[in-house]
């Protein structure tokens, strides 16, 4: 039998090897982050029917080089496309995630329970649980844990959980500074009659919110005014009404001591005033208008800040065992208020914070939103103004991407040629990659290229059929001697 009708045959196979190939590129054009494959084709063994010979200088004969016959081509080997990354689709959802590779090939790791997967495809969305899982198999994101202090646990790859109850909410802070701002104006009647009422808001540790009532009285000397506590208002309170106790026509229940000193009562217990806040006197420097100083320390030396001792409500009564109030001390800065005539008209006024906004306090937070930064870091934003890193996206890298298998659904494993996964990952920014939130990596598949292969393909495997017919022609010539 002809040689040539094997090697023709062993042609049609590879040849249509290659275009299943080709339309299974052509078949997932569309299919997020795909990674087109290329069939290389490798001669088979050759039949020597002549040896080569070595020249012989004494007789003048030269050597002969070998005869050898091929016996056909097959598949030497299918590559992936994997270091080629698709263009970008903009989706606009949050967890549609995108590798942006800068100098090697990046993978998230996904796991079904049992075993970690590997995939380029990022559509990603929050299942019941709360955990990422890919939108067409389920597989868990993985990645890394933060701890209670908000540091990446960088040991070990574990589902993204980022819908977590304790994720929900954002713990409250209490106030510990605050700050008076604003003109007392110098002939401001209610300050030289009844005093000038100030608030200011606040937050215990719990998140919830109290309003500071002060009252600023004009004294017999210019520029000098007594600063004193009022009340306290429950602000979280649908009635706002005062922390402290009252009768029933809803007038603050005092006694008063043997050196005049007044008392409120508190959860049915005395507190003397002057341990929450003594009376302050508030100097203004009359020249310009601006702060000179306020104490109510006696210190030798005023400063611009005065105590607002909440701390002294936490303390429990005679008969209590303990007491629910969770008050932080907060200073109170003075000194950005001013003293001058504004046609009788005071914009004094409280706040919570500092100048720097430190120290303000906050009530406890709902979550509102989640978002990925470039890092594949994952942050919760809540109403009550803060950001909380929630968990790290990991990403996995291998010496040989190339050298993963395809296992379906857009996931790999890994194998013998890949490298193995350590369990840990590394992180996306660690050679300037990124992770791009809101967009999808598209398939890398080039349809010119493709169809290109497609008719060089086509045109061998014809070419193959005609040997195989010619060869049969042969075979037919032979048949036919015998006639």
């Amino acid at each position: 039998m002809l040689r040539s009708l094997y090697s023709a045959v062993s042609g049609l196979k590879t040849h249509q090897t290659r275009m299943d190939v080709i339309g299974n590129n052509i078949a997932n054009v569309n299919t997020e982050a795909f990674k087109s494959s290329s069939v290389r084709f490798s001669e088979i063994m050759y039949q020597t029917t002549s040896s080569a010979s070595s020249g012989n200088g004494a007789s003048g004969i030269g050597g002969v080089n070998a005869k050898q016959i091929g016996l056909g081509v097959t598949t030497g080997a299918t590559s992936v496309s994997i270091t080629n990354g698709g263009a970008a689709e903009t989706t606009g959802l949050p967890f549609d995630l995108r590798l942006s590779d800068k100098n090697s090939t990046s993978f998230f790791v996904v796991s079904d329970g049992t075993n970690r997967y590997f995939t380029r495809a990022g559509d990603f969305y929050v299942d019941g649980n709360g955990y990422l899982c890919m939108s067409s198999t389920g597989y868990t994101l993985q990645g890394w844990q933060v701890d209670d202090k908000g540091v990446v646990l960088k040991d070990t790859v574990s589902p993204l959980q980022v819908m977590a109850t304790k994720n929900m909410t954002s713990a409250p802070e209490a106030t510990t500074k605050g700050r008076v701002t604003g003109v007392l104006d110098k002939n401001d009647p209610q300050a030289a009659d009844t005093g000038r009422i100030i608030t200011m808001g606040f937050f215990d540790d719990l998140g919830y919110q109290y309003t500071a009532k002060f009252n600023i009285k004009k004294t017999n000397t210019d520029g000098t005014y007594t600063v004193s506590l009022t009340d306290i208002i429950d602000s979280s309170g649908l009635n706002g009404k005062s922390i402290f106790d009252l009768d029933n026509d809803g007038n603050l229940i005092t006694t008063t001591n043997a050196d005049g000193s007044i008392n409120y009562s508190y959860n049915g217990q005395p507190i003397a005033v002057n341990d929450i806040f003594a009376n302050a006197t508030l100097i203004y420097d009359q020249s310009d208008g601006t702060f000179k100083s306020i104490d109510n320390t006696g210190a030798a030396n005023p400063g611009r800040t005065v105590n607002l001792n909440l701390e002294a409500l936490n303390t429990p009564g005679p008969g209590q065992a303990n007491n629910p109030s969770k008050f932080r001390n907060i200073e109170v800065d003075f000194g950005d208020s001013m003293n001058y005539n504004n046609n009788k008209t005071s914009t004094i006024g409280g706040d919570s914070g500092n100048a720097k906004g430190d120290g303000k306090g906050k009530a406890l937070g709902a979550l509102k939103g989640i978002y990925v930064d470039s890092d594949g870091k994952i942050y919760g934003s809540y109403d009550n103004g803060n950001t909380v890193l929630l968990c790290q996206i990991s990403v996995a890298r291998f010496a040989n991407a190339s050298g993963l298998e395809k296992i379906g659904d857009n996931c790999y494993q890994t194998t013998l040629n890949s490298g193995e996964f350590d369990g840990i990952g590394v992180e996306i920014s660690a050679d300037g990659s990124a992770i791009n939130s809101g967009q999808l990596e598209m398939s890398n598949v080039d349809l010119s290229a493709q169809f290109t292969d497609m008719i060089v393909t086509q045109r061998g495997f014809q070419a193959n059929s005609r040997v195989i017919t010619t060869s049969d022609t042969l075979l037919e010539e032979l048949i036919n001697l015998k006639r």
